[in-house]
């Protein structure tokens, strides 16, 4: 004779508490997914690397990209926009100081777009008397990026105009520094 075992059937319920434990698991990664999905396609933080944006961002500053209304509406001049720096593929942070049709160009450290003369409270001029560019005509699809500490600031002068398509996101807040 030989002996078997009998595989033992479990007709009793999952007991409650695993049910809960369950629960929570699949609460806790639809979360997940959802956080994902926002910072995906909605928004997300990022860092500000350098001192390109100073006085106005300073560098290690965190901020909230808005990714969503890019869709809706092209970048006007004086948004601050995330995009890659088109030689390195890293994220930058620039304002849009001209777009499509626009001709721009720095006149003794003054930015100058269509021939007039932008007033800029939070651009930092130090050291830029004397500093000439342009005048370029930004091209359809493109805007042109300036950083607000222009004399120490790589962006179109540099690298020339940004495609509208290459942007990331619009900066929304900064949540760190706070103030």
């Amino acid at each position: 004779m030989t002996d078997t075992i009998e595989p033992q059937v479990d007709d009793e319920p999952i007991p409650r508490d695993d049910r809960s434990t369950v629960r929570r698991v699949v609460w806790f990664v639809a979360i997940v997914v959802l956080l994902l999905l926002v910072r995906g396609f909605v928004v997300e933080p990022v860092r500000v690397h350098g001192n390109s944006m100073e006085p106005t961002l300073p560098a290690g500053a965190v901020l909230v990209i808005d990714k969503v209304t890019l869709h809706a509406r092209d970048p006007r001049r004086g948004d601050v926009i995330v995009t890659n720096d088109p030689r390195t593929g890293e994220l930058i942070v620039k304002r849009v100081v001209a777009t499509a049709g626009d001709s721009v160009g720095i006149e003794n450290g003054l930015l100058i777009v269509n021939g007039r003369t932008v007033a800029e409270n939070y651009v930092d001029n130090h050291d830029m008397d004397g500093f000439y560019f342009g005048p370029d005509t930004v091209p359809p699809g493109h805007v042109f990026l300036l950083g607000d500490n222009r004399a120490e600031s790589v962006d179109s002068r540099a690298f020339g105009p940004v495609a509208v398509g290459s942007i990331e996101g619009r900066v929304l807040m900064r949540i760190w520094p706070i103030g």
